[in-house]
């Protein structure tokens, strides 16, 4: 993410929570996101750049704003006008992604999940920066944080698993529908969108962190498939490459259609990839 011309005023500084360590992890392993923690019941930031997810939400200037970061970008790096939808997926894609992780990367490093609906969060695109408040998180039994005022604990691993889908279901529901009006999309494809966005996240991360197998198996507990709202399951798979090893890879369950300004290079895992493709492409170099 792009540094811009100015820098906002820091907020206060707040007090470590049992989120801190996961959050701290995230950037020093992805220095282009940064979490910036409010205390329960504290303000979030806000000024010059900040735009709350709850107006994102409601879809209106806020949210044209957002989105014309997008136009602006694809129109100076591919010199070409992107259809209004396709910047609404591009725009989708750049928020939820890393939304979704303030949720699974501290249950995937700490067994700790918070709950952060649209109020909750905003965001500094332009830094790559969120704010946060967290008023309550799950953990599991014998978790030194379980004494915490905002600690709720959950009986066990499937347990905490129910409250990552819920905690990601109940941020992304009006967000999906603050960007459905500008996206030629219904809310199966909204939904199936969404589920890309918390698998490769993870999946990404999990890479990062040199965790990548276990990210992948996470992943596919997390989302198996006929957990709704989201569409399908993580859907990891893996090809046999041309000197027998495996190549792993998925099949998403959306396409970002960056297709229309390169036709000729989509996703690795897109929907209109072939297999083909993608062993030559995941295949090292010979």
């Amino acid at each position: 993410m792009a540094i811009s011309a100015f820098a906002p005023a820091p907020p206060e500084p707040s007090a470590a929570s049992p989120l801190t360590p996961a959050y701290t992890r995230l950037t020093e392993v992805f220095p282009g996101l940064s979490v910036r923690e409010a205390g329960p019941g504290g303000a979030l930031c806000e000024g010059p750049g900040w735009v709350r997810a709850a107006l994102l939400a409601e879809g209106g200037q806020a949210l044209d704003s957002f989105l014309a970061h997008d136009e602006e970008q694809v129109v100076r790096d591919y010199e070409t006008q992107p259809r209004p939808d396709v910047v609404a997926s591009f725009g989708l894609h750049r928020y939820a992604w890393p939304v979704c992780l303030l949720v699974t990367l501290p249950w995937f490093l700490h067994r700790r999940v918070p709950r952060l609906p649209v109020e909750a969060v905003s965001v500094q695109r332009t830094l790559g920066e969120l704010s946060v408040r967290i008023d309550e998180f799950a953990c599991l039994p014998g978790d030194p944080a379980e004494h915490s005022p905002q600690a709720r604990v959950v009986a066990d691993e499937e347990a905490l698993r129910a409250e990552v889908r819920a905690a990601l279901a109940e941020h992304l529901t009006p967000v999906l529908e603050g960007f459905r009006s500008r996206m030629r999309r219904g809310p199966r494809a909204l939904w199936g969108m969404a589920t890309d966005e918390i698998t490769e996240g993870l999946w990404y991360l999990g890479h990062l962190l040199g965790e990548e197998k276990r990210a992948m198996h996470e992943a596919g507990l997390l989302l198996p498939g006929g957990t709704a709202p989201y569409l399908q399951g993580a859907s990891f798979r893996e090809l046999a490459g041309p000197q027998g090893d495996l190549l792993p890879t998925r099949d998403r369950a959306s396409c970002c259609l960056f297709y229309t300004l390169r036709p000729e290079d989509t996703c690795v895992t897109c929907p209109r990839t072939c297999d083909a493709e993608r062993i030559a492409r995941l295949s090292p170099s010979r």
